[in-house]
Protein backbone atom coordinates (compact mmCIF):
# COMPACT_ATOMS: atom_id res chain seq x y z
CA UNK A 1 0.00 0.00 0.00
CA UNK A 2 1.57 3.29 -0.86
CA UNK A 3 2.63 5.17 1.99
CA UNK A 4 0.84 8.59 1.90
CA UNK A 5 1.74 11.91 3.47
CA UNK A 6 -1.15 11.93 6.29
CA UNK A 7 -2.66 14.90 8.58
CA UNK A 8 -0.36 15.27 12.23
CA UNK A 9 -1.97 13.54 15.07
CA UNK A 10 -3.96 16.63 16.43
CA UNK A 11 -5.84 16.95 12.85
CA UNK A 12 -6.68 13.56 12.36
CA UNK A 13 -8.23 13.76 15.84
CA UNK A 14 -10.62 16.60 14.89
CA UNK A 15 -11.38 15.00 11.53
CA UNK A 16 -12.38 11.86 13.36
CA UNK A 17 -14.95 14.21 16.01
CA UNK A 18 -16.37 15.96 12.50
CA UNK A 19 -17.00 12.49 11.02
CA UNK A 20 -18.41 10.90 13.96
CA UNK A 21 -20.96 14.25 13.74
CA UNK A 22 -21.11 13.67 9.99
CA UNK A 23 -22.31 9.93 10.76
CA UNK A 24 -25.42 11.01 12.11
CA UNK A 25 -26.08 14.01 8.97
CA UNK A 26 -25.27 12.80 6.03
CA UNK A 27 -27.36 13.63 3.37
CA UNK A 28 -26.07 10.65 1.44
CA UNK A 29 -27.59 7.47 2.75
CA UNK A 30 -26.31 4.66 0.30
CA UNK A 31 -24.07 2.25 2.01
CA UNK A 32 -21.04 2.89 -0.42
CA UNK A 33 -21.38 6.68 1.37
CA UNK A 34 -21.48 4.97 4.77
CA UNK A 35 -18.42 2.73 4.12
CA UNK A 36 -16.35 5.64 3.19
CA UNK A 37 -17.67 8.00 5.97
CA UNK A 38 -15.98 4.89 8.12
CA UNK A 39 -12.98 5.35 6.28
CA UNK A 40 -12.03 8.96 6.85
CA UNK A 41 -12.98 7.94 10.66
CA UNK A 42 -10.02 5.65 11.16
CA UNK A 43 -7.91 5.94 14.09
CA UNK A 44 -4.20 7.10 14.00
CA UNK A 45 -1.59 4.67 13.00
CA UNK A 46 1.78 5.30 15.10
CA UNK A 47 4.14 7.78 14.35
CA UNK A 48 6.44 7.08 11.33
CA UNK A 49 3.62 4.41 10.08
CA UNK A 50 1.05 4.66 7.51
CA UNK A 51 -1.48 2.51 6.60
CA UNK A 52 -4.28 2.00 3.80
CA UNK A 53 -7.12 3.77 6.51
CA UNK A 54 -4.60 6.86 6.56
CA UNK A 55 -6.32 7.54 2.80
CA UNK A 56 -9.22 9.82 5.09
CA UNK A 57 -11.43 9.51 1.93
CA UNK A 58 -14.68 10.33 2.83
CA UNK A 59 -18.23 11.84 1.14
CA UNK A 60 -20.47 14.68 1.29
CA UNK A 61 -23.39 15.77 -0.01
CA UNK A 62 -22.42 16.91 -3.97
CA UNK A 63 -24.13 20.05 -2.55
CA UNK A 64 -23.56 21.39 0.74
CA UNK A 65 -24.52 24.99 0.39
CA UNK A 66 -27.79 26.09 -1.56
CA UNK A 67 -28.59 27.25 -4.90
CA UNK A 68 -28.26 30.99 -4.98
CA UNK A 69 -30.50 32.33 -7.27
CA UNK A 70 -31.90 35.49 -9.15
CA UNK A 71 -33.47 37.28 -12.79
CA UNK A 72 -32.08 40.74 -11.98
CA UNK A 73 -28.63 40.55 -10.39
CA UNK A 74 -26.16 38.23 -8.40
CA UNK A 75 -22.97 39.32 -6.45
CA UNK A 76 -20.38 36.92 -5.04
CA UNK A 77 -17.51 38.36 -2.42
CA UNK A 78 -15.07 36.70 -0.06
CA UNK A 79 -16.78 38.11 2.83
CA UNK A 80 -20.75 38.32 4.05
CA UNK A 81 -20.42 41.71 5.00
CA UNK A 82 -19.67 42.45 1.47
CA UNK A 83 -21.74 40.75 -0.52
CA UNK A 84 -24.85 42.34 1.75
CA UNK A 85 -23.05 45.57 0.31
CA UNK A 86 -22.63 44.72 -3.43
CA UNK A 87 -26.38 43.12 -3.32
CA UNK A 88 -27.57 46.77 -1.92
CA UNK A 89 -25.99 48.94 -4.69
CA UNK A 90 -27.33 46.73 -7.49
CA UNK A 91 -31.15 47.00 -5.95
CA UNK A 92 -30.40 50.68 -5.59
CA UNK A 93 -29.86 51.00 -9.19
CA UNK A 94 -26.07 50.48 -9.48
CA UNK A 95 -23.99 48.88 -11.84
CA UNK A 96 -22.27 45.46 -11.84
CA UNK A 97 -18.83 47.76 -11.71
CA UNK A 98 -20.75 50.00 -8.74
CA UNK A 99 -21.40 46.80 -6.90
CA UNK A 100 -17.53 45.35 -7.13
CA UNK A 101 -16.23 48.96 -5.73
CA UNK A 102 -18.31 48.65 -3.02
CA UNK A 103 -17.83 44.97 -2.22
CA UNK A 104 -13.79 45.78 -2.94
CA UNK A 105 -13.92 48.83 -0.05
CA UNK A 106 -15.48 46.18 2.59
CA UNK A 107 -12.97 43.98 1.66
CA UNK A 108 -10.07 46.02 2.56
CA UNK A 109 -11.83 46.19 5.77
CA UNK A 110 -12.88 42.87 6.41
CA UNK A 111 -10.44 40.74 4.84
CA UNK A 112 -7.07 42.83 6.34
CA UNK A 113 -4.99 39.91 6.07
CA UNK A 114 -5.78 39.52 2.21
CA UNK A 115 -6.27 42.83 0.34
CA UNK A 116 -6.92 46.09 0.78
CA UNK A 117 -5.84 49.70 -0.06
CA UNK A 118 -2.15 48.31 -0.17
CA UNK A 119 -2.43 46.17 -2.59
CA UNK A 120 -3.15 45.38 -6.43
CA UNK A 121 -6.24 44.69 -8.56
CA UNK A 122 -7.65 43.22 -11.81
CA UNK A 123 -10.78 43.36 -13.83
CA UNK A 124 -12.43 41.71 -16.64
CA UNK A 125 -15.65 43.58 -17.88
CA UNK A 126 -18.63 42.65 -19.80
CA UNK A 127 -21.06 45.20 -21.24
CA UNK A 128 -24.48 43.94 -21.78
CA UNK A 129 -25.21 46.44 -24.08
CA UNK A 130 -22.53 46.05 -26.91
CA UNK A 131 -21.26 42.88 -26.04
CA UNK A 132 -17.69 44.57 -25.49
CA UNK A 133 -14.91 42.93 -22.92
CA UNK A 134 -12.58 44.79 -21.93
CA UNK A 135 -9.84 44.36 -19.07
CA UNK A 136 -8.02 46.69 -16.97
CA UNK A 137 -4.38 46.03 -15.08
CA UNK A 138 -4.53 47.90 -11.86
CA UNK A 139 -1.05 46.82 -10.64
CA UNK A 140 1.42 49.00 -9.29
CA UNK A 141 5.34 49.07 -10.33
CA UNK A 142 8.66 49.22 -9.09
CA UNK A 143 10.40 52.01 -7.48
CA UNK A 144 12.36 54.49 -10.03
CA UNK A 145 15.75 53.60 -8.51
CA UNK A 146 14.55 49.82 -8.28
CA UNK A 147 17.76 48.49 -10.70
CA UNK A 148 19.08 44.72 -9.86
CA UNK A 149 21.76 46.57 -8.09
CA UNK A 150 19.87 48.06 -5.56
CA UNK A 151 19.26 44.78 -4.00
CA UNK A 152 22.78 43.29 -5.06
CA UNK A 153 24.64 46.22 -3.66
CA UNK A 154 22.96 45.41 -0.38
CA UNK A 155 24.09 41.72 -0.15
CA UNK A 156 20.68 40.37 -1.53
CA UNK A 157 20.68 37.45 -4.09
CA UNK A 158 17.19 37.16 -4.29
CA UNK A 159 14.13 39.68 -3.36
CA UNK A 160 12.93 40.14 -0.06
CA UNK A 161 9.52 37.96 0.85
CA UNK A 162 8.60 40.55 3.45
CA UNK A 163 9.40 43.95 4.77
CA UNK A 164 10.25 46.93 2.88
CA UNK A 165 12.36 45.79 -0.28
CA UNK A 166 9.40 43.84 -1.14
CA UNK A 167 6.75 46.36 -1.88
CA UNK A 168 5.39 47.65 -5.25
CA UNK A 169 3.68 51.02 -5.44
CA UNK A 170 -0.11 49.86 -4.90
CA UNK A 171 -2.58 49.52 -7.76
CA UNK A 172 -6.17 48.94 -6.28
CA UNK A 173 -7.33 52.16 -5.67
CA UNK A 174 -6.59 53.52 -9.25
CA UNK A 175 -8.06 50.54 -10.28
CA UNK A 176 -11.45 51.11 -8.64
CA UNK A 177 -11.59 54.72 -9.90
CA UNK A 178 -10.49 53.96 -13.29
CA UNK A 179 -13.19 51.15 -13.22
CA UNK A 180 -15.94 53.92 -11.98
CA UNK A 181 -14.71 56.13 -14.27
CA UNK A 182 -15.81 53.83 -17.18
CA UNK A 183 -18.92 52.01 -15.85
CA UNK A 184 -19.94 53.26 -12.87
CA UNK A 185 -23.04 55.17 -12.13
CA UNK A 186 -23.56 55.90 -8.29
CA UNK A 187 -21.26 58.71 -6.93
CA UNK A 188 -18.32 56.92 -5.97
CA UNK A 189 -17.92 58.13 -2.62
CA UNK A 190 -21.16 56.89 -1.59
CA UNK A 191 -19.73 53.39 -3.02
CA UNK A 192 -17.17 53.85 -0.05
CA UNK A 193 -19.80 54.57 2.68
CA UNK A 194 -19.91 51.00 3.90
CA UNK A 195 -15.89 50.01 4.03
CA UNK A 196 -15.55 53.12 5.65
CA UNK A 197 -18.49 52.39 8.34
CA UNK A 198 -16.76 49.39 8.66
CA UNK A 199 -13.55 50.46 9.33
CA UNK A 200 -14.60 53.58 11.77
CA UNK A 201 -17.37 51.45 13.60
CA UNK A 202 -15.76 47.89 13.88
CA UNK A 203 -17.23 44.88 12.01
CA UNK A 204 -17.14 41.48 14.58
CA UNK A 205 -14.20 39.62 14.05
CA UNK A 206 -15.02 35.62 12.97
CA UNK A 207 -13.66 32.28 14.07
CA UNK A 208 -11.70 31.99 10.85
CA UNK A 209 -10.64 35.66 10.74
CA UNK A 210 -9.46 35.44 14.15
CA UNK A 211 -7.47 32.16 13.28
CA UNK A 212 -5.88 33.71 10.29
CA UNK A 213 -4.46 36.26 12.19
CA UNK A 214 -3.36 33.75 14.10
CA UNK A 215 -1.84 31.45 11.59
CA UNK A 216 -0.43 34.36 9.73
CA UNK A 217 0.32 37.70 12.00
CA UNK A 218 4.04 36.19 12.68
CA UNK A 219 5.80 38.90 10.35
CA UNK A 220 3.59 41.68 11.10
CA UNK A 221 5.33 45.05 12.64
CA UNK A 222 4.81 46.25 15.64
CA UNK A 223 1.71 48.48 14.09
CA UNK A 224 0.60 45.79 12.82
CA UNK A 225 0.39 43.65 15.82
CA UNK A 226 -0.70 45.90 17.88
CA UNK A 227 -4.18 46.07 15.62
CA UNK A 228 -4.29 42.33 14.29
CA UNK A 229 -2.48 40.46 17.27
CA UNK A 230 -3.90 42.60 20.34
CA UNK A 231 -3.52 40.02 23.15
CA UNK A 232 -0.20 39.21 23.79
CA UNK A 233 0.42 38.32 20.44
CA UNK A 234 -3.07 36.49 20.05
CA UNK A 235 -5.51 37.47 17.62
CA UNK A 236 -9.18 39.86 18.36
CA UNK A 237 -11.50 37.08 20.34
CA UNK A 238 -14.38 36.00 18.39
CA UNK A 239 -17.27 38.55 18.33
CA UNK A 240 -15.59 41.80 19.10
CA UNK A 241 -15.19 44.52 17.04
CA UNK A 242 -12.33 45.41 15.00
CA UNK A 243 -12.05 49.13 14.22
CA UNK A 244 -9.06 51.07 12.46
CA UNK A 245 -10.14 54.58 12.77
CA UNK A 246 -6.92 55.64 10.39
CA UNK A 247 -8.29 53.48 7.64
CA UNK A 248 -11.57 54.93 7.83
CA UNK A 249 -9.80 58.62 7.46
CA UNK A 250 -7.43 57.01 4.45
CA UNK A 251 -10.71 55.79 2.42
CA UNK A 252 -11.98 59.15 3.52
CA UNK A 253 -9.71 61.24 1.74
CA UNK A 254 -9.89 58.63 -1.10
CA UNK A 255 -14.07 58.67 -1.36
CA UNK A 256 -13.13 62.31 -1.77
CA UNK A 257 -10.45 62.99 -3.81
CA UNK A 258 -10.29 59.60 -5.40
CA UNK A 259 -6.83 59.13 -6.90
CA UNK A 260 -5.71 61.96 -5.92
CA UNK A 261 -6.11 61.21 -2.40
CA UNK A 262 -4.23 58.42 -2.34
CA UNK A 263 -1.22 58.69 -4.88
CA UNK A 264 -0.50 62.82 -4.20
CA UNK A 265 -0.65 64.35 -1.67
CA UNK A 266 -0.37 63.11 2.11
CA UNK A 267 -1.09 59.52 1.86
CA UNK A 268 1.41 59.24 -0.69
CA UNK A 269 4.23 61.13 0.88
CA UNK A 270 3.58 59.41 4.65
CA UNK A 271 4.03 56.05 2.65
CA UNK A 272 6.86 56.97 0.48
CA UNK A 273 8.52 57.92 3.85
CA UNK A 274 7.62 54.70 5.76
CA UNK A 275 9.07 52.15 3.31
CA UNK A 276 12.04 54.87 2.50
CA UNK A 277 12.99 55.00 6.38
CA UNK A 278 13.17 50.88 6.26
CA UNK A 279 15.50 50.74 2.65
CA UNK A 280 12.87 50.03 0.21
CA UNK A 281 12.44 51.45 -3.08
CA UNK A 282 9.23 53.71 -3.23
CA UNK A 283 9.36 57.41 -3.44
CA UNK A 284 6.28 59.69 -3.37
CA UNK A 285 7.24 60.43 -6.88
CA UNK A 286 6.56 56.88 -7.75
CA UNK A 287 3.19 57.12 -6.49
CA UNK A 288 2.32 60.45 -8.62
CA UNK A 289 3.57 58.68 -11.57
CA UNK A 290 1.52 55.33 -11.38
CA UNK A 291 -1.21 54.90 -13.89
CA UNK A 292 -3.11 51.68 -14.46
CA UNK A 293 -3.52 50.34 -17.62
CA UNK A 294 -6.74 49.61 -19.93
CA UNK A 295 -5.55 45.87 -21.89
CA UNK A 296 -6.59 43.72 -24.50
CA UNK A 297 -7.82 40.18 -22.91
CA UNK A 298 -6.67 36.89 -24.11
CA UNK A 299 -9.36 34.60 -25.70
CA UNK A 300 -9.35 30.79 -26.43
CA UNK A 301 -12.36 28.86 -27.67
CA UNK A 302 -13.14 25.45 -25.79
CA UNK A 303 -15.52 23.22 -24.64
CA UNK A 304 -17.96 25.48 -26.81
CA UNK A 305 -16.96 28.95 -24.81
CA UNK A 306 -15.17 31.66 -25.49
CA UNK A 307 -12.59 31.72 -22.46
CA UNK A 308 -11.43 35.29 -21.04
CA UNK A 309 -8.47 35.85 -18.51
CA UNK A 310 -6.28 38.56 -18.41
CA UNK A 311 -2.94 38.89 -20.43
CA UNK A 312 0.68 39.63 -19.04
CA UNK A 313 1.86 40.63 -16.54
CA UNK A 314 -0.69 37.78 -15.14
CA UNK A 315 -0.40 34.42 -15.16
CA UNK A 316 -3.42 34.30 -17.64
CA UNK A 317 -1.34 32.87 -20.62
CA UNK A 318 -1.07 29.85 -18.31
CA UNK A 319 -4.74 29.60 -17.80
CA UNK A 320 -4.72 29.19 -21.99
CA UNK A 321 -2.68 27.27 -22.00
CA UNK A 322 -4.25 24.67 -19.57
CA UNK A 323 -6.95 24.25 -21.58
CA UNK A 324 -5.31 23.91 -24.97
CA UNK A 325 -3.78 21.07 -23.59
CA UNK A 326 -6.40 19.68 -22.24
CA UNK A 327 -8.41 19.76 -25.75
CA UNK A 328 -5.53 16.95 -26.66
CA UNK A 329 -6.81 14.37 -23.88
CA UNK A 330 -10.50 12.54 -23.94
CA UNK A 331 -11.44 14.53 -20.61
CA UNK A 332 -14.78 13.11 -20.33
CA UNK A 333 -14.29 9.73 -20.77
CA UNK A 334 -11.74 9.24 -18.34
CA UNK A 335 -14.65 10.21 -15.68
CA UNK A 336 -14.79 13.03 -12.83
CA UNK A 337 -11.43 12.64 -10.47
CA UNK A 338 -10.26 9.20 -11.75
CA UNK A 339 -6.80 8.74 -11.19
CA UNK A 340 -6.06 9.20 -15.04
CA UNK A 341 -8.43 12.65 -15.53
CA UNK A 342 -6.10 14.06 -12.29
CA UNK A 343 -2.83 12.84 -13.21
CA UNK A 344 -3.33 14.04 -16.15
CA UNK A 345 -4.23 17.69 -15.62
CA UNK A 346 -1.14 17.41 -12.78
CA UNK A 347 1.07 16.67 -15.90
CA UNK A 348 -0.25 19.27 -17.96
CA UNK A 349 0.28 21.93 -15.28
CA UNK A 350 3.62 21.06 -14.97
CA UNK A 351 3.84 21.89 -18.25
CA UNK A 352 1.97 24.91 -18.86
CA UNK A 353 3.72 26.32 -15.19
CA UNK A 354 7.43 25.91 -17.06
CA UNK A 355 6.75 28.25 -19.87
CA UNK A 356 5.00 30.41 -17.43
CA UNK A 357 8.14 30.88 -15.31
CA UNK A 358 10.36 31.01 -18.00
CA UNK A 359 8.18 33.97 -19.58
CA UNK A 360 5.90 35.92 -18.08
CA UNK A 361 6.81 39.43 -16.72
CA UNK A 362 5.79 42.82 -17.52
CA UNK A 363 5.12 43.16 -21.18
CA UNK A 364 5.82 46.91 -21.11
CA UNK A 365 9.97 46.21 -20.44
CA UNK A 366 9.81 42.56 -21.30
CA UNK A 367 9.75 40.59 -24.34
CA UNK A 368 7.00 37.61 -23.61
CA UNK A 369 6.50 35.61 -26.58
CA UNK A 370 2.63 35.47 -26.18
CA UNK A 371 2.31 34.04 -30.18
CA UNK A 372 4.44 31.09 -29.69
CA UNK A 373 3.15 30.27 -26.05
CA UNK A 374 -0.42 29.90 -27.07
CA UNK A 375 0.44 28.51 -30.55
CA UNK A 376 -1.81 26.02 -30.84
CA UNK A 377 0.21 23.31 -32.82
CA UNK A 378 2.96 24.28 -30.24
CA UNK A 379 0.79 23.42 -27.09
CA UNK A 380 -0.51 20.27 -29.12
CA UNK A 381 3.12 18.97 -29.36
CA UNK A 382 3.45 19.61 -25.24
CA UNK A 383 0.24 18.18 -24.70
CA UNK A 384 1.50 14.69 -25.99
CA UNK A 385 4.61 14.94 -24.05
CA UNK A 386 2.14 14.09 -20.77
CA UNK A 387 3.14 9.80 -19.85
CA UNK A 388 -0.30 8.37 -18.94
CA UNK A 389 1.27 6.11 -16.72
CA UNK A 390 3.73 8.28 -14.80
CA UNK A 391 4.51 11.74 -13.35
CA UNK A 392 7.40 13.89 -13.97
CA UNK A 393 9.64 15.04 -11.84
CA UNK A 394 10.63 17.61 -13.89
CA UNK A 395 9.43 19.43 -16.72
CA UNK A 396 11.87 22.09 -18.66
CA UNK A 397 9.92 25.19 -20.45
CA UNK A 398 9.61 24.52 -24.64
CA UNK A 399 12.47 26.63 -25.69
CA UNK A 400 14.60 29.34 -24.10
CA UNK A 401 17.74 29.55 -22.75
CA UNK A 402 18.98 26.85 -20.71
CA UNK A 403 21.21 28.63 -18.37
CA UNK A 404 18.42 31.36 -17.21
CA UNK A 405 16.91 30.09 -13.93
CA UNK A 406 13.14 29.66 -14.31
CA UNK A 407 12.74 30.06 -10.21
CA UNK A 408 10.27 26.89 -10.31
CA UNK A 409 10.58 26.82 -6.33
CA UNK A 410 8.03 27.16 -3.96
CA UNK A 411 6.74 30.44 -3.47
CA UNK A 412 5.06 32.00 -0.78
CA UNK A 413 1.78 31.94 -2.43
CA UNK A 414 -0.41 30.60 0.03
CA UNK A 415 -3.37 32.60 -2.19
CA UNK A 416 -4.24 35.64 0.60
CA UNK A 417 -6.04 37.37 -2.19
CA UNK A 418 -9.93 37.84 -2.63
CA UNK A 419 -12.24 37.09 -6.10
CA UNK A 420 -15.58 38.94 -5.91
CA UNK A 421 -18.05 39.36 -9.27
CA UNK A 422 -21.62 41.15 -10.10
CA UNK A 423 -24.14 41.00 -12.49
CA UNK A 424 -26.68 43.58 -13.02
CA UNK A 425 -29.74 44.26 -13.99
CA UNK A 426 -28.33 45.64 -17.98
CA UNK A 427 -27.14 42.69 -18.04
CA UNK A 428 -23.14 44.08 -17.24
CA UNK A 429 -20.60 41.63 -15.76
CA UNK A 430 -17.13 42.14 -13.56
CA UNK A 431 -15.11 39.54 -12.66
CA UNK A 432 -12.22 40.90 -10.48
CA UNK A 433 -10.08 40.39 -7.95
CA UNK A 434 -7.24 42.29 -5.33
CA UNK A 435 -4.62 40.93 -3.34
CA UNK A 436 -2.01 41.75 -0.77
CA UNK A 437 -0.11 38.40 -2.09
CA UNK A 438 0.97 36.72 0.79
CA UNK A 439 -0.67 36.85 4.53
CA UNK A 440 -0.41 40.53 5.62
CA UNK A 441 1.06 41.28 2.62
CA UNK A 442 4.99 42.88 3.26
CA UNK A 443 3.79 42.53 7.21
CA UNK A 444 3.94 46.44 7.59
CA UNK A 445 1.46 48.57 8.55
CA UNK A 446 2.01 52.21 8.45
CA UNK A 447 0.11 53.69 11.49
CA UNK A 448 -0.67 57.06 10.83
CA UNK A 449 -2.66 55.84 7.58
CA UNK A 450 -3.83 52.59 8.86
CA UNK A 451 -2.81 51.00 5.48
CA UNK A 452 -0.96 47.19 5.23
CA UNK A 453 0.98 47.06 2.38
CA UNK A 454 1.13 44.07 0.04
CA UNK A 455 4.83 42.43 -1.43
CA UNK A 456 3.95 42.18 -4.79
CA UNK A 457 7.52 43.17 -5.07
CA UNK A 458 9.17 40.03 -3.78
CA UNK A 459 7.69 38.03 -6.97
CA UNK A 460 10.33 40.20 -9.07
CA UNK A 461 13.79 38.18 -9.95
CA UNK A 462 17.47 39.14 -9.87
CA UNK A 463 18.56 36.66 -12.44
CA UNK A 464 19.80 38.58 -15.26
CA UNK A 465 18.72 37.76 -18.52
CA UNK A 466 14.85 36.69 -17.04
CA UNK A 467 12.01 38.71 -18.87
CA UNK A 468 10.94 39.65 -14.91
CA UNK A 469 14.38 40.50 -13.98
CA UNK A 470 13.39 43.47 -11.05
CA UNK A 471 13.99 47.22 -13.25
CA UNK A 472 12.69 50.84 -12.80
CA UNK A 473 9.26 51.64 -13.22
CA UNK A 474 8.22 47.72 -14.00
CA UNK A 475 5.25 45.64 -12.73
CA UNK A 476 5.89 42.23 -11.29
CA UNK A 477 4.99 38.62 -12.49
CA UNK A 478 1.37 38.19 -10.96
CA UNK A 479 -0.98 35.43 -10.16
CA UNK A 480 -3.91 37.08 -10.27
CA UNK A 481 -6.18 35.50 -12.58
CA UNK A 482 -9.89 36.47 -12.65
CA UNK A 483 -11.64 34.79 -15.73
CA UNK A 484 -14.77 35.30 -17.74
CA UNK A 485 -16.47 32.87 -20.67
CA UNK A 486 -18.57 33.94 -23.25
CA UNK A 487 -21.18 31.44 -25.69
CA UNK A 488 -19.90 31.24 -28.82
CA UNK A 489 -22.08 33.47 -29.98
CA UNK A 490 -20.15 36.25 -27.77
CA UNK A 491 -23.66 36.09 -25.21
CA UNK A 492 -22.40 36.32 -21.32
CA UNK A 493 -21.86 32.68 -19.53
CA UNK A 494 -20.23 33.04 -16.66
CA UNK A 495 -17.20 34.72 -14.44
CA UNK A 496 -15.17 33.08 -12.38
CA UNK A 497 -12.01 33.57 -9.78
CA UNK A 498 -10.56 32.02 -6.72
CA UNK A 499 -7.81 32.96 -4.61
CA UNK A 500 -4.80 30.82 -4.40
CA UNK A 501 -1.45 31.42 -5.79
CA UNK A 502 -0.16 29.09 -8.60
CA UNK A 503 -3.36 27.31 -7.50
CA UNK A 504 -5.79 29.54 -9.36
CA UNK A 505 -5.46 28.18 -12.75
CA UNK A 506 -5.31 24.53 -11.73
CA UNK A 507 -8.54 25.59 -9.46
CA UNK A 508 -9.93 27.58 -12.02
CA UNK A 509 -9.52 24.50 -14.71
CA UNK A 510 -11.15 21.70 -12.55
CA UNK A 511 -13.99 24.22 -11.90
CA UNK A 512 -14.70 24.61 -15.41
CA UNK A 513 -14.83 21.13 -16.00
CA UNK A 514 -17.12 20.08 -13.47
CA UNK A 515 -19.47 22.88 -14.78
CA UNK A 516 -19.07 22.10 -18.52
CA UNK A 517 -18.28 18.61 -18.98
CA UNK A 518 -19.73 17.05 -15.96
CA UNK A 519 -22.75 18.94 -16.04
CA UNK A 520 -22.68 20.14 -12.24
CA UNK A 521 -24.72 22.91 -10.67
CA UNK A 522 -22.15 25.67 -10.09
CA UNK A 523 -22.33 25.77 -6.34
CA UNK A 524 -21.01 21.32 -6.69
CA UNK A 525 -18.41 22.75 -9.19
CA UNK A 526 -17.34 24.94 -6.57
CA UNK A 527 -17.56 22.16 -3.85
CA UNK A 528 -16.32 19.30 -5.60
CA UNK A 529 -12.93 18.23 -3.89
CA UNK A 530 -9.86 19.75 -5.65
CA UNK A 531 -5.86 19.10 -6.10
CA UNK A 532 -2.97 21.18 -6.16
CA UNK A 533 -0.14 20.56 -7.67
CA UNK A 534 2.82 21.96 -6.15
CA UNK A 535 6.60 21.55 -7.19
CA UNK A 536 8.26 18.31 -8.58
CA UNK A 537 5.80 15.17 -7.52
CA UNK A 538 3.99 16.61 -4.84
CA UNK A 539 0.58 16.92 -4.84
CA UNK A 540 -2.15 18.45 -1.56
CA UNK A 541 -5.60 16.93 -2.86
CA UNK A 542 -8.58 16.84 -1.04
CA UNK A 543 -9.98 13.86 0.60
CA UNK A 544 -13.32 13.75 -0.29
CA UNK A 545 -11.41 12.28 -3.79
CA UNK A 546 -11.92 8.85 -4.30
CA UNK A 547 -9.80 6.15 -2.74
CA UNK A 548 -9.16 4.37 -5.71
CA UNK A 549 -8.06 7.48 -7.65
CA UNK A 550 -5.63 8.60 -4.46
CA UNK A 551 -4.57 5.05 -4.90
CA UNK A 552 -3.32 5.11 -8.95
CA UNK A 553 -2.25 8.72 -8.35
CA UNK A 554 -0.01 6.92 -5.75
CA UNK A 555 0.97 4.48 -8.25
CA UNK A 556 1.71 6.93 -10.93
CA UNK A 557 4.73 8.41 -8.76
CA UNK A 558 2.71 11.60 -6.99
CA UNK A 559 3.81 12.45 -3.45
CA UNK A 560 0.21 12.66 -2.15
CA UNK A 561 -0.65 14.87 0.72
CA UNK A 562 -4.51 14.33 1.60
CA UNK A 563 -5.75 17.26 3.05
CA UNK A 564 -9.26 16.97 5.09
CA UNK A 565 -11.76 19.79 5.78
CA UNK A 566 -12.38 22.56 4.02
CA UNK A 567 -9.23 24.69 3.36
CA UNK A 568 -7.77 27.56 2.21
CA UNK A 569 -5.17 25.64 0.56
CA UNK A 570 -7.55 24.98 -2.41
CA UNK A 571 -8.47 28.34 -2.42
CA UNK A 572 -11.80 30.00 -2.09
CA UNK A 573 -13.82 30.26 -5.36
CA UNK A 574 -16.87 31.89 -6.30
CA UNK A 575 -19.17 32.67 -9.65
CA UNK A 576 -22.21 33.64 -11.34
CA UNK A 577 -23.64 31.84 -13.99
CA UNK A 578 -26.42 33.01 -16.29
CA UNK A 579 -29.01 31.06 -17.62
CA UNK A 580 -29.94 32.82 -21.04
CA UNK A 581 -32.66 29.98 -21.78
CA UNK A 582 -34.34 30.50 -18.76
CA UNK A 583 -33.01 34.11 -17.43
CA UNK A 584 -31.89 33.03 -14.26
CA UNK A 585 -28.72 34.41 -12.61
CA UNK A 586 -27.16 31.27 -10.22
CA UNK A 587 -24.65 32.84 -7.88
CA UNK A 588 -21.73 30.36 -6.38
CA UNK A 589 -19.79 30.84 -3.51
CA UNK A 590 -16.80 28.39 -1.44
CA UNK A 591 -17.17 27.00 2.03
CA UNK A 592 -13.61 27.02 2.32
CA UNK A 593 -13.36 30.28 2.84
CA UNK A 594 -15.93 33.45 4.17
CA UNK A 595 -17.38 33.86 0.83
CA UNK A 596 -20.93 34.10 0.21
CA UNK A 597 -23.65 34.54 -2.98
CA UNK A 598 -26.84 36.95 -3.00
CA UNK A 599 -28.84 37.55 -5.32
CA UNK A 600 -32.63 39.15 -6.41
Amino acid sequence: MPNFNAPDSQTKSREQDRCARDFTSKRRTSLLALLLVFVGCSAPTPEGGASDTELLTTVYAPQNRPDVQGTIGAVSAGHPLAAQAGLEVLKDGGTATDAIIAMAGVLAVTRPHMNGVGGDAFGIFYDGATGEVTALNASGRSGAIATPEFFTNEGFDRIPDKGALSVSVPGAIAGWVDAHDRYGKKPFAQLLEPGIRFARDGFAVSTRLALDFEAQGADLNDFGKSLYLPNDGAPPSVGTLLQNPELAASLEDIASRKKEGFYNGEIAETLADFVQGQGGHLRASDFANHVSTWVEPLRLNYLEHTFIVMPPSTQGPAQLALMEMSKGHDIQSMGHNSSDYLHTLIELKKLAFADRDRWIADPEKADVPLARLLNPAYLAERSAMVDPSSAADSVPPGFGDDDVDTHEEERDDSGDTVYLTAVDKWGNAVSWIQSNFAGFGSGLLEPETGILLHNRGSLYTLEDGHPNQVAPNKRPYHTLSPMMALHADGDFSFTLGTPGGDSQPQSLLQISHNLLVFNMTPQEAIEAPRFRSMSDMRVSIENRVPRAALEGLASKGHQLTVVPGWTATFGGAQMIVFNRETGVLTAAADPRREAYALAY
